[in-house]
């Protein structure tokens, strides 16, 4: 399978016109380079029910908080989705994400409620995902006055924010709750520093780089146990039990021989889990729905999937 040809004409002009690679950068200068991007990347403003920003009380501070209520919203209580941002631990924020935070919230009927956790390598693991999970347990304990609804909440997230997502619903899973009835996992990161051969063969050239997350590893977990299930889920010894999952990859991405082997090791466990992978993909491409029209396509799949786990 070829690169989508849309894809491939986005790599051209990347190739053409060269930036920074991240590891060359600051964490600063990574952030402010990945929130230009967006800008270009993503569509234009997307129409939505209400937009609310508000804080919750984390470990080690206040989290912020972006609640998404779909253009559909009514005034029942609402399916509740929280949303981890991808950018390897380091880079991406709530206005990264914010159009494809809205497109789910529309497209699933639910509450979205993007997480602003902490960034490394201010903040080293676990920190993100002692935020991710905190978070989850803040929105079931306050689910009335969020008008969510307790029994329906889920967790989603890309790369680095499916790589939470999968960690707290084993988290939730070890500590007896909250209840998480279904996970979106985006080309989720699920082993430290993979050797795969996605890895190898996506080395360079296909937007997200094997060095590049070598550099968020370093980051984010310089003196983490690479078996450690909260960094690598893929090394948990008992994924039984957990959550149904939804699993996307990209077919030119580094990621994807680490996403696949978690969707297969969820179905092996007796998880339901949905693998989709899109062939002709790079790693990102659900942040390129302004460019790439095949990414719109995934995003409703995905959406679909999670409207149907709730039930609606």
């Amino acid at each position: 399978m070829a690169l989508d040809a849309i894809v491939k004409g986005l790599m051209d002009q990347m190739a053409a016109a060269p930036q920074p690679k991240l590891w060359e950068l600051t964490p600063a200068q990574g952030r402010e380079m990945y929130r230009a991007m967006a800008t270009v990347l993503e569509p234009p403003a997307i129409a939505i029910g209400k937009i609310e920003n508000a804080a919750m009380p984390g470990p080690a501070g206040e989290i912020k908080l972006r609640l998404y209520t779909p253009v559909a919203g009514g005034g029942a209580a609402l399916p509740a989705l929280l949303y981890f941002h991808g950018g390897g631990w380091v880079i991406g924020d709530l206005d990264t994400h914010d159009a494809l935070c809205r497109t789910l919230a529309n497209e699933i009927g639910a509450r979205v409620i993007a997480v602003d956790y902490r960034l490394a390598p201010e903040h080293k693991f676990p920190a993100a995902a002692e935020d991710a999970y905190a978070a989850v347990k803040w929105v079931e304990q306050n689910a009335a006055n969020l008008g969510v609804d307790p029994n329906r909440i889920a967790v989603a997230g890309d790369s680095a924010g499916g790589n939470l997502a999968a960690v707290v619903s084993l988290m939730a899973k070890q500590s007896g709750g909250p209840r998480i009835v279904y996970q979106l996992l985006i080309y989720p990161v699920t082993q430290w520093k993979a050797d795969t051969g996605s890895m190898t063969s996506f080395a360079e050239g296909y937007f997200l780089e094997k060095q590049t997350m070598h550099w968020f590893f370093d980051q984010y977990a310089p003196d983490a146990d690479p078996n450690d299930w909260r960094l690598s889920p893929l090394a948990a010894t008992d994924v039984s039990g957990l959550p149904r999952a939804y699993v996307v990859t990209a077919g030119f991405d580094p990621l994807k021989d680490e996403g696949k082997a978690y969707a297969d090791k969820l179905n092996h466990a007796g998880v339901a889990a949905v693998y989709m992978d899109y062939p002709g993909m790079v790693h990102g491409f659900f942040n390129m729905s302004g460019v790439i029209p095949a990414a719109r396509e995934a995003i409703a799949d995905a959406a679909k999937a999670v409207r149907q786990a709730f039930g609606q």
